[in-house]
């Protein structure tokens, strides 16, 4: 059962780390169709790779300088890679085999020695990895269960140490703190994407529980927080770790809208709130999309937000003597859509006036044929407007 709760989170952890941006790739906020786009494009991975146009002339006057050809690895070195991570992973099973068959029986020295003290054996052997630059492809791995096994072991020992503590957010303070320092020395020290990540975690975890240990509403809270993680992803871009920017836009946007739902659907109602969390998300994602930064997570936001617009305004305008602005509105941003080249945005729009126009011939036309007659005709109306301005357009 352990392994197969194991296993689901290991899904659900995937799925949201590789499933998002493939979504957000699906529904960009700008294709590739004309010479904007592909130089909006080109502007934003050179950003995300640290490209100087001096490189790119180069590069464009003489092609040659691009190596594509792959360097090619000797069976040697694959070998020697492969029973490594194999000599890890059985390590691994291993140990957590043996913690979880004699748990019952330890005593509480040993339950601290084979997780506390795991957990800093790894920490050794990590900074020796480290320090010889030997390796960098364990790296990744090795940190995560260094990281994970000296949780663990904290929360363990304290356990064992405090046995009668009936406060658990102390402990988590107290184990949350240490972790940030020890990530935080380490990344000072070697300056890798991976323990900045981590470092992040455990910081945002420690300012998460002691927000919650001084009674701070959740609401308030998770604004707080992911304002300030905004901040830390836009420092990010600037910075050498600044792959890990995209996944701290994401996390920083979910908390703060988070929040602000929260704290609108308590002060007003849930109507009011999605209207305004939405209209946040497209403003943020509206940011992100002038500046050519992030395209993949303009193109979520546009999506995510917009429908949480769109769904609040329908149930604040409906039924009500001015519903027909909500029409009016999608109409507008139709045009938004347009200006902005945003097929996230255009998708939501579509679904949105046809939601619409059929809950008003429900409502209002019923069994009448010339309602659909009359939107088939306007149809073509538009369409035919369309056309003609475009040809007006291509002879000036």
């Amino acid at each position: 059962m352990t392994w197969l709760l194991l296993l689901i989170v290991l899904i659900v952890l995937a799925g949201g780390w590789w499933g998002w941006p493939l979504a957000a790739a699906l529904f960009g906020s700008r294709a590739i169709h004309d010479k904007t786009s592909a130089l909006g494009k080109i502007t934003e991975l050179m950003r995300a790779h640290d490209i100087s146009p001096a490189e790119v002339a180069a590069v464009y006057r003489d092609p040659t300088l691009i190596s594509t050809a792959a360097p090619k690895r000797s069976s040697g070195e694959i070998a020697r890679t492969l029973f490594i991570y194999l000599g890890a992973i059985f390590i691994l099973a291993g140990i957590g085999t043996y913690i979880g068959m004699f748990w019952n029986r330890m005593g509480s020295v040993m339950r601290i020695v084979v997780t506390l003290g795991v957990g800093y054996a790894l920490l050794v052997v990590l900074v020796s990895a480290l320090h010889e630059k030997k390796f960098p492809r364990l790296f990744l791995p090795l940190t995560l269960a260094t990281a994970f096994m000296l949780t663990s072991g904290w929360f363990v020992f304290i356990d064992e140490v405090f046995p009668r503590g009936d406060d658990w957010r102390l402990a988590a303070l107290a184990v949350f703190g240490t972790m940030a320092i020890h990530q935080g020395l380490l990344f000072r020290q070697y300056a890798l994407s991976v323990l900045a990540f981590t470092a992040l975690c455990f910081v945002y975890a420690f300012l998460s529980v002691g927000l919650d240990l001084l009674d701070v509403p959740a609401g308030f809270s998770a604004i707080l927080l992911g304002a300030s993680l905004l901040l830390v992803a836009g420092g990010l871009e600037k910075s050498p770790q600044r792959s890990l920017a995209e996944f701290a836009y994401l996390i920083a946007l979910c908390w703060l809208n988070a929040g602000l739902f929260d704290r609108v659907a308590i002060a007003a109602t849930a109507d009011w709130a999605a209207l305004l969390t939405g209209a946040s998300v497209m403003s943020a994602a509206y940011g992100l999309h002038k500046d050519g930064r992030q395209l993949r997570l303009s193109g979520l936001g546009y999506l995510i937000g917009s429908a949480l617009a769109y769904s609040g305004l329908f149930d604040l305008l409906r039924q009500t003597p001015v519903e027909l602005l909500y029409f009016a509105v999608t109409a507008a941003m139709l045009y938004a859509c347009v200006r902005l080249q945003s097929r996230a945005l255009l998708l939501t729009t579509v679904l949105a006036m046809l939601g619409f126009i059929g809950y008003f011939t429900a409502e209002h036309f019923v069994d009448s044929l010339g309602w659909p007659i009359s939107l088939v005709l306007m149809g073509v109306a538009f369409i035919g407007v369309g056309t003609l301005a475009m040809r007006i357009k291509r002879q000036m």
